[in-house]
């Protein structure tokens, strides 16, 4: 029986005869292969979704990762595991008013990624508590006696001590922040007390200290730090978006010329303490300003900053207006507020020849108290005696003058310069008195609706006091909630409600303001964000060393994060050349298949002319 040869070209191991019997075994062996070349090219497809999608923003990959990270956030508790040598640790000392406390946050190494931030946490003790400690008073008590302050310092530095592992303390950079009371003091007290620390702290602890890290801050600083500590835990500083995260499109500041970079929408935080209320948001756009005397102004609330490690890049720059409104906190404005309630009443019994509110048989009549509520307040020795109306909106009116609005564009409290808020595109988070307000006695903490809001304030200033203290007795309110903030709910309410819409101007159908107490069950402290701006230079040391090992090593020159990209173009070169191969091999098999049929033929054809010409 005879043979059939095939040969091709390239290359020439691919030379081999088929006997005309093997062909059923070519068959089966060319669908073999076709399995195979099915098998490998969905393999193919397989690498290159996840290739590709792993690269995308809106991958679902990317978003269960960025789910993980936002939900370690939210359950982090568990006790930081001092053995992980990877581990680093920072520390920063809040000097305020009234005490002093200590913050410990710890962050895994950097991931060598130059665009990534740190990512750094509260640390937490083997109980899965926080690692903070409070003492009384304030650093401000030893203004005459500075020499005193290293001793006043000593147990909050070490409790820290204690809990970070001996091996890092060189390498954990120690912060001491001062706030309110270092302010007050004159220049030449405060400098004595910062001295002190500068010279005694590094002779008794080992912590990674120079001059620059004890200093006392502004109120334009401290309100940046809270506004980056916000937006950190929201994660509003990955610029990588989903699809159901707002975006904004920024100007970079100085880079007038470039496209604007459209990035992740971060969020607003109004604060509303005892004394003061605090706005800081950020700023997008180049501002515009109505006179060279408001640009003066402007300079000094807002603030441009680079939360990167390389100030070449511009991902991380922001432009923050940030501003502080002495005497406009609840208590405070309540303050305000009565000093005047004194006032009228005198010049009303002069004109009229009254004695109102002098006894409590003829109080002067007070829309901001509830209904039928008898309260008497005293200034500079002398007594007025107030009972409630509990008018709402005649309330609003009343303490409208005390914004003081001027009528200048771009301009909020007191007439102090504020840039223009984007409101269809913006988001806020009020915390302290925005919270209470809303929370304590309404029970509408969370999104704010300015119409339902004012409905229930409404509702609860012209309740009666005993219907109130009734309620009160059962436990119809918060916990926390006591008798000072019934009686002055009423005023707070409005008043939070005036600083806001005609303060701040935010329009009455605005839903971007979400009252808090917590973000991610979390009490955030400006010192998370003071932590992470003053060692956003950090990752330059990981990505340097990094740096140096690969220019000592062929492989070692890839980044760990790089790695399996090269891996898997290298996969798919080595499956590309099985493909070829197989390709060739079918047509092969199409060419054998052509050269079995026309023998045949041939020999069908043979046969006949052989028996004719034959002899018999």
């Amino acid at each position: 029986m005879g043979r059939i040869n095939f040969s091709c070209l390239l290359p020439a191991s691919w030379h081999f005869s088929l006997a005309p019997v093997g062909v059923p075994r070519i068959v089966g062996l060319a669908l073999r292969q076709l399995l195979l070349l099915g098998i490998c090219l969905g393999m193919i497809l397989l690498l290159y979704f996840i290739l590709v999608m792993s690269r995308s923003k809106h991958s679902w990959l990317f978003k269960d990762k960025q789910f993980q990270r936002y939900l370690a956030r939210v359950t982090d508790t568990e006790a930081t595991d001092t053995s992980n040598t990877n581990l680093n640790y920072g520390i920063v000392v809040d000097c305020g008013s009234s005490g002093s406390r200590i913050f410990v946050y710890c962050w895994p190494r950097h991931n060598g990624n130059p665009h990534d931030l740190l990512d750094i946490k509260q640390m937490r003790d083997k109980n899965r508590k926080p690692v903070v400690m409070k003492i009384k008073p304030g650093i401000s008590d030893l203004a005459t006696t500075p020499e005193k302050a290293s001793d006043y310092i000593y147990p909050l530095l070490s409790f820290a001590e204690k809990h970070i592992p001996k091996g890092k303390h060189k390498e954990t950079p120690l912060y001491i922040l001062c706030t309110a009371g270092m302010r007050i003091l004159p220049e030449s007290q405060q400098e004595a007390l910062l001295e002190d620390l500068r010279t005694d702290i590094p002779v008794h602890f080992d912590f990674l200290f120079s001059d620059s890290h004890v200093e006392v801050i502004s109120g334009k600083q401290e309100g940046v730090y809270a506004w980056i500590g916000i937006n950190f835990v929201l994660g509003r500083f990955d610029h990588i978006e989903e699809d159901d995260d707002a975006v904004v499109e920024v100007h970079i500041p100085g880079s007038e010329n470039q496209e604007a970079l459209i990035r992740k929408r971060t969020a607003g935080i109004l604060d509303m303490g005892g004394v003061s209320t605090q706005i800081a948001y950020e700023v997008p756009k180049t501002v515009s300003f109505a006179s060279l005397q408001q640009e003066e102004v402007a300079k000094n609330l807002l603030a441009e900053f680079n939360l990167g490690c390389d100030a070449h890049q511009t991902e991380h720059v922001y432009r923050v207006y940030v501003t502080t409104f002495l005497g406009f906190g609840g208590n405070a404005a309540r303050q305000r507020y009565e000093e005047s309630l004194f006032n009228k009443a005198a010049v009303e019994n002069g004109l009229l020849g009254k004695h109102i509110g002098e006894t409590s048989e003829s109080p002067y009549l007070d829309p901001c108290l509830p209904l039928d509520i008898e309260d008497e307040i005293q200034n500079g020795g002398k007594s007025l005696y107030l009972r409630g109306t509990g008018d709402f909106d005649h309330c609003r009116v009343v303490i409208q003058p005390f914004m003081n609005k001027t009528n200048e564009t771009h301009s909020s409290l007191n007439g102090v310069y504020q840039p223009l808020i984007e409101y269809t595109n913006s988001e806020f988070y009020g915390f302290s008195e925005f919270y209470y307000c809303t929370e304590d006695v309404l029970r509408m903490g969370g999104d704010y609706d300015a119409t339902k809001y004012s409905n229930a304030a409404k509702s609860y200033c012209a309740t009666k006091w005993t219907t109130l203290k009734e309620r009160f007795d059962r436990g119809l309110y918060a916990s926390h909630a006591d008798l000072h903030r019934l009686k002055y709910q009423c005023f707070k309410s409005a008043w939070m409600y005036e600083v806001f819409h005609v303060g701040f101007s935010f329009p009455e159908n605005y839903k971007g303001l979400k009252t808090a107490q917590l973000v991610y069950d979390k009490e955030v402290q400006w010192t998370l964000g003071a932590i992470l701006y003053r060692t956003r230079f950090l990752p330059l040391r990981d990505i340097q060393q990094e740096n140096f090992k690969g220019s000592h090593s062929h492989w070692r020159g890839f980044s760990f994060v790089y790695n399996h990209y090269l891996f898997l173009v290298c996969f798919l070169v080595v499956l590309l050349s099985i493909l070829l191969y197989l390709l060739r091999l079918r047509r092969i098999h199409r060419r054998m298949q052509r050269n079995l049929s026309s023998s045949a033929l041939w020999m069908e054809e043979g046969v006949p002319t052989g028996i004719g010409t034959g002899t018999i």
